[in-house]
C-alpha cells in the first residue's frame, strides 16, 4: 500500500489578494466568455448614471479583444484610503471585498442603490486579465494607471495633465484568454446588456462601438441606444407583432422618507403588457440583469395577481365553481421590471437570481395598489385582462379533470400518511419528503393545500441500492413513496412509462444536520438506482433549510424588527458583518439555532423551505458524461461488500469534510 501523503501544518496554503480568483474562477465569474467581468466595469460606470453623476456610456471592442468602457461620471477616486493608506483606484482593482457599495444601511451612501453586494466587481476584472489600462479625470486633473500579471503588479499613480471641468473613467481590458471557454465577449450579448443600461437609465446616451478590420484599414461600427419612454417604450420593442389583449401599463412607485417599512428611494419601475401569445420579459435589480428571476419577480405577480382578482371580485365577474390561481392572470403577462433594493442578496457573484426575501413585499405592495386603480381607470382594459385570465383558469380545470378521470381506474391506494394537495397539474404540484412526523405535522400547517402535499417518513428509508427491484415493495416506507408518486421502479436502460406521475417536483426535505444528510443519501439512492428516469426528467430537489434564525431588533422608524435566516456557518459570519455595517450592535442580536424541522413553526417553515418564493431547493440532475464516475462511487459508498474499500477511502478523504456534529 502506498504511503499516505504527509498532513501537517504545512499542508495548509493560505491564497492572497486576487490568487483565489485566479485558482478557481468559476467561484466569482462565468467562465464560458469574459462577459462578465466586463459587465463588472460596465456595472459601475452605470452606477454612476443611477445616481445621477453621468449621463454618457461609451464601450468599445477592440480588434485585438480588448474592451474600453468610458463614463461621464465623477471618476474613481485616486486619494489615499484613511485606513489603508495606498490609493482608492489601487483598492477598487487589486482588493477583494473593497468598495464603494458597502456602506448602504441609510440609503445616502455612494451607490445606494448600486448591484454590487459581494464587493469583489473589477477585482475579478483584474485578477482574470493580463493587462488592466485605468484613466481617471477627477477635479481637474488627469490620473493613469495600469495593472498587469493578473493585478500582481501595479504601476505607479501618474498624473498626466489638467482636464479642466470634464470628469469620468476610462477602463481598458485585456481580458486572458486561458481563464475563458472563448477568448472574446459575444458582441450579440454585450449588444443585450447595453440596450437594457439605454432602458433603464431615462436620459443617458449608450453607445457601442466595435472596430473591424477592412483589408488594412480599420473600420468603427457604431449603435446607440436611448429610449425616451423608459420601460414601455422596450416592452412594446419585445412585443413586435403580438397580438396585445390590453394597452401595455407603466409606473413606478418608491418609498419615500417616511415610509414604515423600506428605506428611502426604494421601490420598483415596471411595465406590463397582456398579449395572445408569448412574449419575452425581464428584470433587473439596481441595473443588474437578473436572467433568472428571483424574489423581485414573485414581488410583481403576486402584487398583479392580487389586483387583478379584486378586480374581478369587484365586479362579480368569476363564474361560479371557478377558483383563480396566480398563473392564470400571469402566464400570459409580459412585464420589464426595474427593482431598487438598498441592500440585495443575489444568488452567486454572477447576480443572475435575487434571493432577498424581503423584495416579495417590497415589489407586491408598490405594484399592487397602482395597478388596482389603473385598472378601475380603465376598465375595459382590466375586463379583457380579467376574462383572458378566466379563460385560462377554466382551461386550467378542464385539464386537471380529464387526468383526474385516468386515475380513479387505477387500483393503488394512496397511503394514509399523505396528506395530499387538491391540485392535479403536475407542472405546480409538489411532494415533500418530510423527515419525522413532528417535522410533517409542522409542513401540513406550512404547505399551500392547492400544490403541496405532504408524505412523512418515519425512520430512515432502506439502503436500496443492493435491493432487486421485486423485493422493494417489502419495505413500507418505499412502497408509500411509490404508490404516492405513480410511477413503478425502472432501470436506467428502460423507457419507463411516467404518464401516471402526481407530481411535478419532489422535494428531499430533511434536518440540517449529520442525519438529515444521510436521510438524503438514502433517498437519492433509492431514485438514482430504481427511479433513474425522475433524475434525469428533472423531478427530484434536495430542500435547503437554514441552520441558525437571526432576530434583529427595529433600529429607528425606518427600520423594523426582523427576522433573517443563515443557511450555514458562513451565511451566519455574512449577515452579522451586513448587520454591523448598518450600525446594529452584535450584542443586540439574537442567534437562534434550529435543531431540526419540527422545532420550526409553520411560519418559519413556509418561509424558509417550502414557499418558492423565498425557499432555497436544489435540484438533482445526472450528467450522462460521469454516469460511470457515479455508479462507482455509489458502489463504493453504498455497496455492502465495500467496507474496506471506504474505510481506505475515508482515512484519504476525511479531511475535506466540514462536519456538523
Amino acid at each position: 500500500m502506498a504511503a499516505s501523503p504527509i498532513y501537517d501544518e504545512s499542508s495548509f496554503r493560505v491564497l492572497k489578494g486576487l490568487e483565489p480568483v485566479r485558482e478557481r474562477p468559476g467561484m466569482y465569474t462565468r467562465t464560458d466568455s469574459p462577459a462578465h467581468i466586463i459587465q463588472e466595469v460596465i456595472d459601475n460606470s452605470a452606477d454612476e448614471a443611477l445616481g445621477g453623476h453621468a449621463k454618457n456610456l461609451h464601450v468599445l471592442l477592440h480588434l485585438d479583444g480588448s474592451i474600453t468602457v468610458t463614463d461621464d461620471g465623477r471618476g474613481i477616486p485616486v486619494g489615499l484610503h484613511p485606513d489603508e493608506k495606498i490609493p482608492v483606484v489601487v483598492l477598487a482593482f487589486t482588493r477583494l471585498h473593497a468598495g464603494g457599495k458597502f456602506d448602504k444601511s441609510t440609503g445616502n451612501s455612494a451607490y445606494a442603490f448600486s448591484g454590487g453586494l459581494h464587493g469583489v466587481g473589477v477585482a475579478v476584472t483584474n485578477a482574470l486579465s493580463t493587462r488592466v489600462s485605468v484613466e481617471v479625470r477627477r477635479e481637474g486633473k488627469i490620473w493613469a494607471i495600469e495593472f498587469s500579471g493578473g493585478g500582481e503588479k501595479v504601476g505607479p499613480l501618474t498624473e498626466n495633465g489638467s482636464c479642466g471641468r470634464q470628469s469620468g473613467t476610462r477602463v481598458r481590458v485585456w481580458p486572458d484568454p486561458k481563464y475563458f471557454d472563448a477568448p472574446k465577449v459575444p458582441p450579440a450579448e454585450l449588444e443585450r446588456l447595453l440596450r437594457s443600461k439605454a432602458v433603464l437609465l431615462p436620459g443617458v446616451k449608450v453607445r457601442l462601438d466595435i472596430e473591424q478590420a477592412d483589408g488594412t484599414n480599420v473600420t468603427v461600427s457604431s449603435k446607440t441606444w436611448s429610449y425616451p419612454t423608459g420601460l414601455a417604450g422596450y416592452l412594446s420593442e419585445l412585443a413586435g407583432n403580438a397580438e396585445a389583449v390590453a394597452p401595455l401599463y407603466a409606473a413606478e412607485k418608491y418609498a419615500d422618507a417616511d415610509h414604515a417599512d423600506f428605506a428611502p428611494g426604494e421601490g420598483a419601475a415596471w411595465a406590463l403588457g397582456w398579449h395572445i401569445d408569448m412574449v419575452a420579459s425581464e428584470s433587473y435589480v439596481n441595473l443588474i440583469p437578473t436572467v433568472a428571476g428571483g424574489t423581485h419577480e414573485a414581488g410583481l405577480r403576486a402584487g398583479v395577481f392580487d389586483a387583478v382578482k379584486s378586480f374581478i371580485e369587484h365586479r362579480a365577474l368569476l363564474p361560479r365553481g371557478v377558483k383563480l390561481q396566480q398563473d392564470d392572470v400571469c402566464s400570459r403577462m409580459a412585464y420589464v421590471l426595474s427593482a431598487r433594493i438598498l441592500d440585495p442578496q443575489f444568488q452567486g457573484q454572477v447576480k443572475e437570481k435575487l434571493n432577498s426575501r424581503e423584495a416579495v413585499k417590497l415589489v407586491s405592495s408598490m405594484v399592487r395598489d397602482p395597478f388596482e386603480i389603473w385598472l378601475n381607470q380603465h376598465v375595459e382594459a382590466g375586463k379583457a385582462i380579467a376574462e383572458l385570465s378566466i379563460r385560462q383558469a377554466l382551461a386550467r380545470q378542464k385539464n386537471s379533470q380529464k387526468v383526474e378521470k385516468r386515475k380513479q381506474s387505477g387500483v393503488a391506494v394512496l397511503p394514509g400518511k399523505l396528506s395530499d394537495c387538491e391540485s392535479t397539474d403536475i407542472a405546480e404540484n409538489e411532494l415533500f419528503l418530510v423527515e419525522g412526523d413532528s417535522a410533517g405535522g409542522s409542513a401540513k400547517m406550512a404547505r399551500n393545500k392547492e400544490t403541496q402535499a405532504i408524505l412523512p417518513l418515519r425512520g430512515k428509508v432502506l439502503n436500496s441500492w443492493e435491493v432487486e427491484a421485486g423485493r422493494l415493495f417489502a419495505n413500507a416506507e418505499i412502497h408509500d413513496i411509490a404508490v404516492a408518486l405513480g410511477v413503478d421502479p425502472h432501470r436506467p436502460e428502460d423507457s419507463p412509462d411516467l404518464s401516471g406521475l402526481r407530481y411535478g417536483k419532489l422535494i428531499i426535505m430533511s434536518d440540517a444536520d449529520v442525519d438529515g444528510a444521510h436521510i438524503q443519501t438514502l433517498l437519492l439512492t433509492l431514485f438514482y438506482r430504481h427511479f433513474p428516469a425522475l433524475i434525469s426528467h428533472g423531478h427530484i430537489y434536495i430542500a435547503q433549510p437554514p441552520l441558525y434564525r437571526i432576530d434583529v431588533p427595529a433600529s429607528g422608524k425606518k427600520r423594523p424588527a426582523r427576522r433573517l435566516y443563515a443557511l450555514d456557518d458562513g451565511e451566519l459570519v455574512a449577515i452579522k458583518d451586513r448587520l454591523i455595517k448598518e450600525g446594529i450592535r452584535q450584542e443586540a442580536v439574537e442567534v437562534g439555532r434550529f435543531k431540526g424541522l419540527g422545532e420550526m413553526n409553520p411560519d418559519q417553515l413556509r418561509e424558509t423551505a417550502m414557499a418558492p418564493a423565498t425557499r432555497r431547493v436544489v435540484p438533482i440532475s445526472d450528467l450522462p458524461d460521469t454516469r460511470e464516475y457515479t455508479l462507482k462511487l455509489f458502489n463504493l459508498l453504498m455497496g455492502k461488500g465495500e467496507a474496506s474499500s471506504r474505510r481506505a477511502w475515508m482515512e484519504e478523504k476525511g479531511h475535506l469534510i466540514e462536519a456538523d456534529i
